[in-house]
Formats: structure tokens, C-alpha cells, sequence
């Protein structure tokens, strides 16, 4: 059976992708255990204006979004693909949209913060050029945190 893969660009008010932030926060609030209450307040997924779903084969698969950090930043949020669909490059497709609309928005730069309890998603960012950097924002003190940085110039 051949495999279809669609890419939606939505908001954080459609209802995939508010299902699949809420499959990612359940996952995560199991890997940070008492920390999770912490970064749970810094992923709030209301009023973010540029989202990505991606179905396989007409199913909500994946998501990920992205909001502005400052001018010349834009932040990369709520990764997620399903488990049962992990290894299929969704990850990959859902992360090259979200880069390519902020070339589009006129973003210099990709953020983000993962934590040390997802090395599968260390080595993700790793893999697509991002590197560390130190912990910013509201991550600065976050020992748990792991932040990335990638130009986004080379996609121009």
C-alpha cells in the first residue's frame, strides 16, 4: 500500500494539532516526572499563529509550531510525531515546513529547548544542523534543558 503524506499549516486552534500537543504533554509529563509542572507552564499551546500538522495517509500523525522569540529568532515548539509512526522522516518533514515558513516570515535563526529525558530528540536536532547553545530564556537555569540554535541562512 502506497503511503500518503499531507502537510497542513495551521494555528494552535485546530483541533489535530491540539490533539497531538496533548499526546506529546501526556508523554512528557511521564519522562520529566516532578519537573514536568515547571515546563508545562513554558508550552502552552494557545495563540500560536503558525502551526504544522502532518497526516499519513489521512491521519494526524505529527505537529510542530513556531513563534517569534524576538526579531531576529522564531522558536521551534511541540515537535511530536506518534510513536507507532517514529522513523518514517515525519519528524524531518515537519521541521523542514516549520524552517521554510520562517524563512518566509523573515527569521534569521531556529531555537529551541528539548530536555535531557528525550536524547532521541538530542540527536534529531543534532542530525538537521542545529547546535548547542547556552540555556536561554526562560530555560537559563533549567538544568533538565538543552537548547539549540540553527541559521536558518542556508536555507535562502
Amino acid at each position: 500500500m502506497k503511503t500518503e503524506t499531507t502537510v497542513k499549516r495551521t494555528t494552535s486552534d485546530d483541533q489535530d494539532f491540539q490533539e497531538l500537543a496533548n499526546e506529546l504533554e501526556r508523554d512528557l509529563k511521564i519522562r520529566d516526572g516532578d519537573q514536568h509542572l515547571l515546563y508545562s507552564e513554558l508550552n502552552k499551546i494557545d495563540r500560536i499563529p503558525n502551526a504544522v500538522v502532518v497526516y499519513l495517509n489521512g491521519v494526524p500523525t505529527g505537529c510542530g509550531a513556531i513563534r517569534k522569540y524576538d526579531q531576529e529568532n522564531i522558536e521551534v515548539k511541540r515537535m511530536f510525531v506518534k510513536p507507532g509512526n517514529r522513523g518514517k522522516k515525519i519528524a524531518t518533514t515537519i521541521l523542514t515546513e516549520l524552517e521554510n515558513w520562517s524563512v518566509e516570515l523573515g527569521y534569521r535563526n531556529c531555537v529551541l529547548e528539548t530536555g535531557l529525558n528525550q536524547p532521541e530528540a538530542i540527536e534529531f536536532y543534532k542530525a538537521n544542523q542545529y547546535s548547542i547553545i547556552p540555556n536561554f530564556g526562560k530555560y537559563k537555569n533549567s538544568e533538565n534543558s538543552v537548547c539549540f540554535k540553527k541559521p536558518l541562512r542556508t536555507l535562502l
